[in-house]
């Protein structure tokens, strides 16, 4: 026997859900006409032709009934991870049976390869650029370390050079110029006492004139030379000190600034330095990653199962808005985070069914399920709501945005091999069991303005409206709290307004 394709059954279950789509619109369709022509047939029937029925005690089950589908209870699925866009190059058969580790979808990775040749060599030059930034930081380092010892000494030496000439040569500068007085002094009294006695003897013919004119020239000499001493010692006191003392001073002004600008600038040259290093390490390290990544995204073109399991394909199980989808083949194109295979975990199955609004406040996580597949209708599985969806679900309210669907999940309690998922099933989800209790059918009850009422047959076989109190329903009874007593017959037919 062949084997459907994906595609056909794909489309096949499209077809399906399209059916039951526009089954359930014709059903609508046809109570609302029911509801509109009931008046009319009313009002052609005899009164002794309404239908009436019996007030039954007993217990009453109050549940909610809706259908649903067979699903895996618990299935992996596997998604594209890959960034952008890719195509795929392999491709395991749908249905087939996978050990883990099993090869599922092989994508293209030509141009990631490509992308990985590129990157390595970038990440080579900025290797290389690293080191020349870390070998620059010592270089920068030791040439700080240099400049600011030459500036110290510097610094050094003007201290020493302020010092020694406060201390030493202006004392010895003074000394000296002290000393040349006193020797000028000494001479200029010789000089005077050798010129007197020059006189002297000049007078008493001992001398001539030449001789005597030569002592006094001599005196007159010392007297100049000794003024001369003196004038040097007031200028080294009154202008040399001063002047050389600031400009020692400036000096040592000048070279503690040099040295303090030396090491400004011998910091921010360290500085920039180890930020360039820093710069350098942190785009290597960038290229190191993007080479990792794409090292990574390389990894993820090999789709492997992390499990054993029957392959099944994500474009099997959905539909979208033109009612069919493209089913997963090689060559495909596949986008990320699209999920391209569900491989189920375990044989155990689950039901995923829709809830209407309405119905919804009776139906509670844990609530106990019956469950009867249309494809085994000998067999009654029994199962626990585990979940009910926060928001309704999006694709009912896009077709008809006034019908609003809760997703449930039902949990089934036992296996069974015949079950496949997609089977179509209904589920009747028990919300309480009522004992011993009044109840009536669901159309015997009518709402007028807000209460509710029964109509019972006069006797004159008329119809008369009686007022009651209703609790608990299911989709078939109403349990009556007040109003009418057990064995009293209600008209499953009533009129819709009072005196028909």
């Amino acid at each position: 026997m062949t084997r459907p394709s994906s595609q056909t059954t794909s489309s096949a279950l499209s077809w399906w859900r399209n059916y039951r789509l526009v089954g359930v619109a014709l059903l609508l369709l046809l109570a609302g006409m029911t509801l509109w022509l009931w008046p009319r047939f009313e009002e052609r029937a005899p009164h002794g032709q309404r239908v009436s029925v019996a007030v039954k005690r007993g217990d009453l089950t109050i549940n909610v009934l809706t259908d649903g589908t067979i699903k895996p209870s618990d299935q992996v699925v596997i998604s594209n991870t890959m960034e952008g866009r890719t195509t795929i190059l392999s491709l395991v058969k749908e249905g087939t049976m996978v050990q883990q580790g099993d090869l599922l979808i092989e994508l293209d990775a030509s141009a990631l390869e490509d992308r990985l040749v590129e990157q390595q060599i970038r990440v080579q030059n900025d290797a290389a650029d690293y080191v020349q930034a870390r070998e620059n930081l010592e270089v920068v380092k030791n040439q700080a370390a240099s400049d600011v010892e030459q500036a110290q000494l510097a610094l050094e030496f003007s201290h020493v050079d302020l010092e020694k000439y406060e201390k030493g040569e202006y004392p010895a500068a003074v000394d000296e110029a002290r000393a040349r007085i006193a020797v000028s002094q000494e001479e200029l009294r010789r000089a005077e006492e050798r010129h007197s006695w020059s006189e002297v003897l000049f007078e008493e013919k001992f001398l001539s004139q030449t001789e005597l004119q030569a002592d006094a020239l001599a005196a007159q000499k010392a007297r100049l030379d000794l003024d001369l001493s003196r004038g040097r010692l007031e200028l080294l006191r009154e202008y040399d000190y001063p002047r050389r003392i600031k400009e020692l001073r400036a000096e040592v002004k000048r070279t503690s600034m040099a040295l303090e600008r030396i090491k400004r600038k011998a910091g921010a040259n360290v500085v920039q330095a180890e930020a360039s290093l820093m710069a350098r390490e942190a785009v290597l390290e960038q290229s190191r990653t993007r080479l990792e990544k794409i090292k990574t995204e390389i990894s993820k073109t090999q789709i492997r199962a992390p499990q054993e399991g029957m392959v099944v394909y994500a474009t099997s199980t959905k539909a979208n808005w033109r009612g069919n989808v493209e089913p997963l083949d090689t060559g495909q194109e596949v986008r990320e985070r699209q999920e391209l295979i569900y491989l189920p975990s375990s044989k155990a199955k689950a039901v995923e069914t829709k809830i209407h609004e309405s119905d919804l406040q009776q139906v509670r996580v844990g609530q106990q399920a019956i469950v009867r597949v249309d494809a085994l209708p000998q067999e009654i599985f029994s199962g626990r709501v585990i979940n009910i969806g926060v928001l309704p679900d999006a694709t009912s309210a896009w077709l008809n945005p006034d019908l609003k669907l809760f997703s449930v999940d039902i949990s089934l309690e036992h296996e069974h091999e015949q079950l496949r998922s997609g089977m179509n099933c209904a589920v009747e989800i028990i919300h309480s069991e009522l004992e011993d209790v009044l109840f009536v059918p669901l159309q015997a009850v009518v709402l007028e303005q807000g209460h509710p009422y029964v109509y019972t047959a006069g006797s004159d076989g008329a119809p008369v409206r009686v007022p009651v109190q209703i609790g608990a329903a299911n989709a078939h009874h109403v349990q009556i709290l007040a109003g009418v007593e057990e064995q009293e017959r209600v008209l499953l037919n009533p009129p819709l307004a009072q005196g028909r």
